[in-house]
């Protein structure tokens, strides 16, 4: 399976098409920073893939659990300092929860996929091609 995913960007301040194997977004700067802020900036949808994450894990547990949990709220937030970024997460839960299951779900949102791979050590790999207009 390919889950490689593209951003391409043109002449525009900075627009850029960001698709996957089924989806087209647009990621931008906002305007203070000369962007047209046609959608969230690359910061904001490493926070939302937290978010997300996050909520949909918890779903899919209490769910699974039969749990009585009617909504799920994730809000991320970050702060990049000298040596490391810092996340806060806070989660709202409604439901029917008692302090036995509360705890779990705590356990279950810091095993949520995104949240592994942003508290693991990261190598990233670049290729750089060099394409003349008539290349392309």
């Amino acid at each position: 399976m390919d889950n490689s995913v593209t951003a391409q960007i043109g002449r525009d301040k900075y627009s850029t098409e960001l698709t996957t194997s089924r989806h087209q977004l647009f990621a931008d700067e906002p305007e203070d920073k000369g962007g047209s802020n046609v959608g969230p900036a690359p910061g904001e949808f490493l926070r939302l893939s937290l978010a997300s994450c996050t909520a949909i894990t918890l779903r899919m547990y209490a769910d699974r659990k039969e749990w009585d949990v009617e909504k799920i709220v994730v809000q991320v937030s970050s702060k990049a300092g000298e040596n490391q970024t810092t996340f806060t997460r806070q989660v709202d839960i409604t439901g029917n929860i008692n302090d036995a299951q509360r705890k779990r779900l705590l356990e279950i949102a810091n095993a949520c996929p995104i949240h592994k791979v942003l508290t693991m050590p990261i190598i990233i790999d670049t290729d750089l091609n060099i394409l003349l207009p008539d290349e392309i």
